[in-house]
């Protein structure tokens, strides 16, 4: 890491954190965009855009009065969801077995936890969740044998302990080089223990409320189905 930015939000428990990182071997950089947050005064939002007429990610965090938040999962050419979605404790979507999706993100009680799909039950008393992948972050350390040809934007979501989780933005990165940046503890304050990739690419989008009141925001450069949000406990 070469450089690193700090902002606050006006909520308490979640700030901005702006990182730019650099491959000492051929000098390329990466810059990460993270809402990092504290369970204790926000918690998890999934926002479903069932209707054809979707909306960009800034006008639903403004309108829903979010904190920050990014885009979601996967949805098929119809734009229904793939995979595990609940919002508001609600399943619109089942838990669907397929290699991408192996992980969830889910709140439980107020907490943010990350859960491989083998070990996720959905006996649970769900707040919210959304089925993902690839595991790019494992017991804190990169997952190996990812995807390492194509760059491209990644959002994702993180967790650091039971009570600090962040969503987050990269720039284009492979899946590997997305690991081993999320993996390399670049933070003493917060070591990622587990994090999942969400919907990358096109979908990539990323949006925190500043204290005064505006936003930071890097639009999406296509709709998407679904979002994850932070808002205020």
């Amino acid at each position: 890491m070469i450089s690193t930015q700090t902002e606050a939000s006006t909520g308490h428990g979640i700030e901005h954190r702006y990182l730019v990182f650099e491959d000492s071997s051929n000098g390329d950089r990466a810059s990460l965009e993270l809402a990092i947050f504290s369970t204790k005064f926000c918690r998890l939002r999934m926002i479903d855009q069932p209707d054809e007429r979707r909306l960009a990610l800034s006008e639903v965090m403004q309108r829903e009065n979010c904190l920050a938040g990014v885009n979601g999962g996967y949805f098929d050419p119809d734009g229904n969801p793939v995979g595990l979605l609940v919002a508001n404790g609600q399943t619109l979507s089942p838990l669907r077995r397929a290699r991408l999706l192996s992980g969830v993100l889910f709140s439980v009680a107020g907490k943010v936890q990350i859960a491989r799909f083998s070990d996720f039950s959905t006996k649970q008393k769900i707040d919210a969740a959304l089925e993902c992948g690839p595991m790019v972050v494992d017991m804190g350390k990169p997952v190996h044998g990812l995807e390492s040809t194509r760059p491209a934007r990644r959002t994702f979501a993180a967790v650091a302990s039971a009570d600090r989780a962040a969503l987050g933005f990269c720039s284009d990165v492979t899946l590997a080089d997305l690991a081993l940046i999320l993996g390399s503890q670049f933070a003493t304050d917060f070591k990622i223990q587990r994090a999942l990739n969400l919907d990358g690419g096109s979908s990539s989008a990323f949006w925190f409320r500043r204290k005064d009141g505006s936003a930071f925001s890097i639009a999406e450069e296509k709709t998407v189905r679904d979002f994850v949000a932070v808002v205020p406990k």
